[in-house]
């Protein structure tokens, strides 16, 4: 089984636990990417966007698995191929929700290049898109070190 540890820097992931966090218990019941779904009966609607919402509620309990005791002991998160696909899918969860809550000023581009002068920021945006950084860098170190198909071609 491939696993992969990462040591981080609490000084600065610590802080950013926080809005995530936050963002993460915000999304409650909702879906990051909400769907309509108006052409399908209710009843099914009902059932499938259920499954949608206790899926995203399980994503983001591995994801936030990660940042336990263990961690603020020795700085280190372990990824392997049983939680790899969870931690993806709540890390861009949780991005959507920061998008939302609090870069929505924010153009595709510069979200997706960084290229902002994090000092001209007020604080809240500044940790948001801070956490929106990290998260898409969790997200790719997954894909680089432990999605197969990228792998193996």
């Amino acid at each position: 089984m491939k696993r992969i540890e990462v040591k981080l820097s609490l000084d600065v992931v610590a802080p950013l636990l926080d809005i995530i966090k936050q963002a993460a218990e915000s999304l409650g019941r909702t879906l990051a990417a909400p769907l309509a779904m108006t052409d399908l009966e209710p009843e099914f609607r009902d059932a499938w966007m259920g499954e949608l919402k206790n899926g995203q509620a399980s994503d983001l309990t591995v994801m936030l698995a990660l940042f336990d005791g263990d961690f603020f002991a020795e700085g280190v998160i372990t990824l392997d191929e049983v939680n790899a696909e969870p931690v993806v899918r709540a890390c861009a969860a949780v991005r959507l929700r920061l998008r939302e809550l609090y870069l929505k000023t924010f153009g595709d581009e510069t979200l997706e290049t960084s290229d902002v002068n994090m000092m001209d920021l007020e604080e809240p945006t500044r940790k948001a898109f801070m956490a929106y950084l990290f998260l898409a860098t969790l997200q790719e170190l997954i894909i680089q070190h432990l999605d197969e198909s990228i792998i193996e071609s």
